[in-house]
């Protein structure tokens, strides 16, 4: 299972998986959010001494991907300042090469931790509405750096003095020759060998958030003056020491894209970020529930949390999609990076990727919660490694492009001819079996359709002459067409992962999964499948059963599963709830916990699990209120 979860070349995975089990990374009781941001810089030193070439590996999206995908359960701001670094900022000065030669030891050996400014406070997500200015002066060959009003100041990311000298790539608008060239990247430094801002940069730390502790701060230029190499060129726009600007795209938009492109990889990287601490939640919540006993049906007797259907049916519903999340992830960076052959496919990778992050990152959110909730009141505690996970998975869903924007986006593409669905089969749904895995995908392909034909049809029937109020009517069956096209790549996904894996047992379980998986989706959308005739009666009446018989095959090996993972034990084994002296684990921290034994009754039968961790409505239930 981890050969089929993580592929056979163990350079990706395995150093991070090892560097991150090593004391240094330890859990910290007792810090305040200060402390453990600059605890987290620390620690970005020992990331950085462990790679032989940082320019090598921002360039590797395979790797750069598995890097975040075991680090958020140690520390999640060095997840963030991380990924800052490596892929927004050290990436994007290796993506841009064709200007000035530059040297880039500083960043390299980490004498200067690199950040990204592009989002502004009063823009957010509309990044072509951009104020920075760049302005050029051929004579002075020089750039004045300017933020022309509050709304322009950039925010959020990590640019105060924790951490030591900082510099930065920020996004601005070239003006050459009174021209608005469009938006381009620019270095500067924003603080000098003490950590104290240099002249004309000004940095506000903002209020500290929910989520990881990051020193996240607002940050405007007054009159900045940069030189020539300052502005990162390649292909998409030069400009020479004179003064003349030449480009290979004549679309501002598409300069902008092209300079942001670290952005891309970068919803990669929340995603894989989100995998790691979502499957490290899924490893201690299901190894609590083997080892955590409560009371039997019978007075007197105790038996192991998981032997309660209610308390592991949620539990194998989130692995199934954890499982399938991590294969939807790998073919994901698998497209992104063979997508540089044609602008089409770059594209396609582009929304692959958006679609993608949106749906590994939400689900994320939904599997910690139920496996925080499963572990009763042991799982808010921090030291046991879900709900300091849980709270900064939030970041990721809103980091690289805030789900729902993006999620809008991959919609209108989809609707306006970059997807066609497949075709429906001519094969009646009589002659087809529920445990038939294409049978299944074929479903999935239905629900598709089905959104895709709603969206269209609202699109074309709304009101002429206002392409706001079309849309609007349009948007929340597009919406649901993003939603179901993520759902089928992500049941594929795990499919074709069955299919290559080498050993009988991994295949078959692997095949549990998909059938769990898909057949869940398919439950909610029963009633829709069985008016357009893609399924019968008799089949919406076999749901439940067919759902229930998977549960009870795969409840048996939900620790092979979840040891499929590879959370190392020293990592797994320093959480309290882990540890085989149970409450005993707790007192290497200041303090005693006590205990009254609630918890165990609450996760037990506190919890309506009947429909899986997704939760049940009216829509899960149109099947079987029409057979009816």
């Amino acid at each position: 299972m981890t050969r089929a979860l993580f592929g056979d070349r163990p350079e990706v995975h395995e150093p991070w998986r090892k560097l991150f089990s090593t004391e240094p990374f330890r859990f910290r009781e007792g810090l305040s959010p200060s402390g453990r941001a600059a605890l987290s810089y620390e620690r970005l030193r020992l990331i950085n001494d462990a790679l032989d070439s940082p320019e090598d590996f921002v360039t590797d999206v395979e790797r750069l991907t598995a890097l975040h995908e075991w680090v958020g359960p140690v520390d999640a701001g060095l997840g963030t300042v991380a990924s800052i670094h490596y892929n927004l900022f050290l990436g994007s000065l290796v993506d841009h090469a064709a200007g000035p030669e530059r040297d880039l030891r500083e960043f390299t050996e980490l004498r200067r931790t690199g950040t990204f400014l592009c989002t502004e406070s009063g823009h957010g997500n509309s990044a072509a509405q951009l104020e920075t200015t760049a302005t050029y002066d051929p004579a002075a060959r020089a750039f004045t750096l300017h933020t022309p009003s509050a709304a322009a100041r950039k925010f959020m990311p990590n640019t105060s003095p924790t951490g030591g000298p900082k510099s930065t790539v920020v996004a601005a608008r070239l003006i050459v020759d009174g021209k608005d060239r469009g938006v381009f990247l620019f270095l500067a430094e924003l603080s000098d060998a003490s950590g104290r801002p240099v002249p004309g940069v000004g940095i506000r730390r903002l209020p500290q958030t929910a989520t990881a502790s990051v020193d996240h701060c607002v940050t405007s230029f007054d009159r900045v003056r940069l030189p020539h190499t300052a502005l990162l060129q390649s292909a998409h726009g030069q400009l020479t020491p004179e003064g003349v600007f030449t480009s290979s795209v004549g679309s501002p938009r598409k300069r902008f894209l092209h300079s942001i492109g670290r952005v891309t990889a970068g919803k990669l990287c929340m995603s894989a970020y989100s995998l790691g601490v979502t499957r490290h939640a899924l490893a201690v919540a299901v190894r609590h529930a083997h080892t955590r006993r409560t009371s039997g049906v019978s007075a007197g007797g105790s038996v192991p949390l998981f032997a309660h259907r209610s308390h592991h049916t949620p539990l194998l519903d989130a692995i199934a999609t954890t499982y399938a999340a991590t294969f939807l992830h790998r073919a994901a960076v698998r497209r992104w990076a063979m997508s540089s052959e044609s602008e089409s496919e770059r594209e396609n990778g582009e929304r692959f990727a958006a679609v993608a992050k949106g749906w590994i990152t939400w689900r994320a959110r939904a599997v910690m919660t139920e496996c925080r909730e499963r572990c009763g009141a042991q799982g808010l505690f921090l030291a046991n490694g879900i709900a300091g996970q849980l709270a900064a998975n939030e970041g990721t869903i809103t980091a690289e492009g805030d789900n729902l924007v993006i999620w809008v986006k991959a919609a209108g593409e989809m609707l306006l001819g970059h997807f066609t669905p497949k075709a429906s089969r001519e094969t009646s749904p009589e002659a087809r079996d529920l445990g038939d895995p294409e049978f299944l995908q074929d479903l999935l392909s239905d629900i598709e359709r089905v959104w895709h034909g709603r969206a269209r049809t609202r699109l074309r029937g709304g009101p002429a002459g206002n392409p706001l109020n079309r849309w609007n009517a349009a948007v929340t069956p597009a919406l649901e067409l993003v939603d179901a096209y993520a759902h089928r790549q992500a049941a594929q996904a795990l499919l074709d992962a069955a299919d290559e894996a080498t050993h009988p047992e991994a295949q078959r379980q692997l095949r549990l999964l998909q059938r769990l998986f898909a057949l869940r989706r398919i439950a909610a959308h029963s009633g829709d499948l069985l008016a357009d005739g893609y399924l019968t009666s008799a089949q919406v009446r076999q749901l439940p059963d067919a759902a229930e018989d998977a549960v009870a095959e795969l409840a048996p090996h939900a620790l092979t599963l979840t040891k499929g993972f590879a959370v190392a034990d020293e990592i797994l084994l320093d959480h309290p709830i882990s540890r085989p002296d149970g409450f005993d684990g707790f007192d290497r921290f200041d303090g005693e916990a006590g205990h009254d034994g609630r918890d165990d009754h609450e996760s037990h039968e506190g919890h309506a699990g009947v429909g899986g961790f997704e939760g049940i409505g009216v829509r899960d239930r149109a099947g079987d209120l029409l057979t009816r």
